[in-house]
């Protein structure tokens, strides 16, 4: 057997191996149309928050008024569920553009081993909002968040896993600043998004 031969045999072995260990129909358009709904989110949240107060400078202020708070909580509500929805969509094409099926063994751990961490952060965050610990809510959702992400690398590219620990420091760092709270969001769920969505989209999109 040719050395070519050889080399593309052991291709595609290596390939059928990650396909059978790894959901490798992630979609990094994904990632990146995620951040640009939460960068569009975070605009308006900061209108809302900073109304009437120039800069980004610290504030804790607005954490008392129930009805901004609510219309925080509905503008993350809104992107998440459009990036949900943009997600799935977009990772069933690509699933069938590499003649792989979405919805099976190796898909259905990476759901369950991200949904714990994810579940975990939700109940514990609608925990805070009821004893009005509000300035730690946004350290909780990227604590949690990086933590989903870090358990479901296992089961897909091992870029995931090195978004996840980014978005777990940015969450320790808004625990310690939590009068900035917001510009730490903006950054880890649009800014990080946007470049780990470019990095996947052409380094495995293409």
């Amino acid at each position: 057997m040719k050395e070519k031969d050889i080399y593309s045999e052991l291709s595609s072995i290596r390939s059928l191996m990650e396909r059978s260990s790894k959901f490798i129909s992630l979609s990094g358009l994904s990632g990146i149309l995620a951040g640009i709904y939460a960068l569009i989110g975070a605009g308006i949240a900061y209108k809302l928050v900073y109304s009437g107060n120039a800069g980004l400078g610290y504030r804790d202020f607005y954490i008392n008024e129930p009805l901004i708070l609510w219309q925080l909580f509905f503008i993350a509500a809104t992107v998440l569920v459009l990036s949900l929805i943009t997600g799935v969509w977009l990772t069933i094409r690509q699933a069938r553009k590499k003649g792989e099926n979405v919805w099976n063994p190796v898909s259905k751990r990476l759901l369950v081993n991200m949904s714990i961490p994810l579940f975990t952060g939700g109940f514990f965050i609608l925990i805070l909002l009821l004893r009005g610990e509000y300035g730690i809510i946004a350290p909780s959702c990227l604590i949690f968040y990086g933590l989903a992400l870090i358990a479901g690398s296992h089961y897909t590219f091992s870029d995931v896993k090195w978004l996840g620990f980014f978005e777990i420091v940015l969450g320790l760092a808004a625990a310690l600043l939590p009068g900035y709270g917001i510009v730490f969001w903006t950054i880890g769920f649009s800014l990080l998004h946007i470049i780990y969505g470019s990095v996947m989209h052409f380094k495995y999109n293409k």
